[in-house]
């Protein structure tokens, strides 16, 4: 039977929605992000992979170093481990999904 859920619902601040799959009989996990310009995570990693889906707005990703530009309709895969943060680099809001390659999220901030 599928489940519905409000995004409203989610555990949440004001940048992020999260859903854990664990909670929902889902095997991902993803955050629902709406960051203004100048927000962002602080460096982190994951022990699996994690996909961005940039649905609006422009972001700048570092990853292990790399520095990488993306704005609305591109996505950008992290590996397992990469170290990585983004931040809003645009003008307006930014909305994207970062999805998690597990039932629960898993993450070390480096910079805390």
């Amino acid at each position: 039977m599928p489940t519905l859920l409000s995004i409203a619902d989610l555990p949440g601040t004001e940048t992020a929605h999260l859903f854990e799959g664990r909670d929902h009989d889902s095997p991902i996990s993803c955050f629902l992000v709406h960051n203004q310009p100048g927000q962002g995570p602080g460096l982190h990693h994951h022990p699996y992979e994690e996909t961005f889906v940039i649905q609006e707005g422009d972001a700048t990703f570092t990853v292990d170093g790399e520095t990488i530009e993306a704005g609305a309709g591109q996505m950008v895969v992290v590996p397992a481990g990469g170290v990585h943060r983004f931040i809003n680099s645009g003008d307006g809001v930014l909305r994207l999904v970062a999805i998690h390659a597990s039932d629960h999220v898993i993450q070390e901030f480096l910079d805390a």
